[in-house]
């Protein structure tokens, strides 16, 4: 994915296998990178997908909801497995109780 214009510590890669992508994020999400992450999350023919945000140093309200919009796409076919930030950002916003977030 082309990310000019991005954060250079940001970067994103998105697999697709079997019609589920799983998605590696790291650096920081937030306005100017949010919609990348979303963008590799939804390619064509995905059923399903799965984000690895173990190496993600800052989340704000703009991946928030960026969260929620995949939820929305993939009901019951979204895992999340975050970092400590994450976690503890997630927890703080309300959604550390989401079906679709995993143990790190």
């Amino acid at each position: 994915m082309d990310q000019e214009g991005l954060d250079p510590a940001f970067s994103v890669a998105g697999e697709m296998h079997d019609g589920r992508v799983t998605v590696t994020v790291t650096g920081e999400v937030d306005m100017a990178t949010a919609d990348a992450l979303f963008q590799a999350a939804t390619p064509e023919r995905a059923e399903g997908a799965t984000l690895d945000l173990r190496a993600v140093t800052f989340f704000d309200s703009a991946a928030i909801h960026t969260l929620i919009r995949l939820a929305e796409r993939y009901p019951g076919a979204l895992e999340v497995i975050p970092s400590a930030r994450v976690r503890r950002i997630l927890d703080i916003s309300g959604l550390g109780d989401q079906p679709w977030l995993k143990p790190a």
